[in-house]
C-alpha cells in the first residue's frame, strides 16, 4: 500500500516538472512575431502589404465613383436644358466642366464630333462611333485598380496557408528536436501557422467583397453611358430630320 502511494506521487512529480519544464509561448501579436521563422515572417510581410495595397484601391475607387455620381447628378439636367433649347455649344462647356463625370465625358466626346461633322446624316454616325469609344475609355478607367482586388481576394487566402504550412513543419521540428510531445513543442509552430491563415482571410474577405460591389457599381455606371448616349444618338438623328 505504501509502495504504491509512492509510485502514486513520484507519478504525478515527473508530471509537473514535464509541464514545468515546457517552453511558455507569449500569444501576444510582438511575442507571435519573435517567434516566427524567416519565411513566416516573410509570409506576414507580404499579406501586410496586400492588405495596404487593396484599401488604397478602395479608398481610391470610393472617391473616384462618389466624385463621378454627384457630378453627373448636377451635369445630366443642365445639359439635357441646353439640348433642348438648341444650345449645342453650351451643352459642350457644361461637359467640359463635369470632369470626373463619366456622363459627361461620354456626352461631351459626342457633342464634339457631332459639331465637328456639321450635323449631316455621315456625322451622326462618326459621333455614334466617338461615344462608343469614349464609353470603351471611361470603362476602363471605372475598372481601374478592381483587378488588384480580384487578385488579392484570390491569392490572399493561398500565401496564408503557406504559412501555415510552415507553422506545421516548424511545430513537427520542434517535437523532433526536443525530443518532447507535449503541448509547449508545438504551441508555437501551431500558433504561427493559425496567425498566418487568419490574417490571410481577414486580408482576402474585404478585398473580394468590396471587388463585387465596385463590380457592380461599374455596371451601373455602364448602363448610364449606354442610355445617354443612345439618347443623344436620338436627339441627333430628330435635329437631322428637322433640317
Amino acid at each position: 500500500m505504501i509502495l504504491a502511494q509512492l509510485a502514486h506521487f513520484a507519478s504525478h512529480a515527473t508530471s509537473l516538472a514535464f509541464f514545468d519544464g515546457e517552453e511558455s509561448v507569449n500569444f501576444s501579436a510582438l511575442g507571435l512575431w519573435q517567434h516566427m521563422g524567416w519565411l513566416a515572417k516573410g509570409v506576414a510581410i507580404i499579406l501586410f502589404i496586400e492588405s495596404i495595397w487593396s484599401l488604397a484601391v478602395m479608398i481610391d475607387r470610393v472617391l473616384y465613383f462618389s466624385a463621378a455620381r454627384k457630378q453627373s447628378r448636377e451635369f445630366a439636367p443642365k445639359v439635357a436644358g441646353a439640348l433642348k433649347e438648341g444650345r449645342l455649344d453650351e451643352a459642350i462647356k457644361v461637359a467640359d466642366r463635369s470632369k470626373k463625370s463619366h456622363l459627361a465625358e461620354v456626352v461631351s466626346a459626342g457633342l464634339a464630333e457631332y459639331r465637328a461633322s456639321g450635323g449631316s446624316e455621315a456625322g451622326i454616325e462618326s459621333a455614334q462611333r466617338s461615344l462608343e469609344r469614349a464609353e470603351s475609355i471611361v470603362h476602363a478607367k471605372l475598372k481601374r485598380g478592381l483587378s488588384v482586388l480580384a487578385t488579392i481576394g484570390a491569392t490572399a487566402p493561398f500565401v496564408g496557408l503557406f504559412g501555415t504550412v510552415v507553422g506545421i513543419l516548424n511545430a513537427f521540428q520542434a517535437i523532433a528536436t526536443q525530443k518532447t510531445s507535449g503541448i509547449g513543442a508545438v504551441a508555437g509552430g501551431i500558433s504561427e501557422a493559425l496567425v498566418t491563415t487568419a490574417f490571410g482571410l481577414i486580408v482576402a474577405i474585404p478585398a473580394v467583397m468590396t471587388f463585387n460591389y465596385f463590380t457592380g457599381r461599374v455596371e451601373a455606371f455602364d448602363v448610364e453611358m449606354d442610355n445617354s448616349s443612345s439618347e443623344l444618338v436620338d436627339y441627333f438623328i430628330k435635329q437631322g430630320s428637322k433640317r
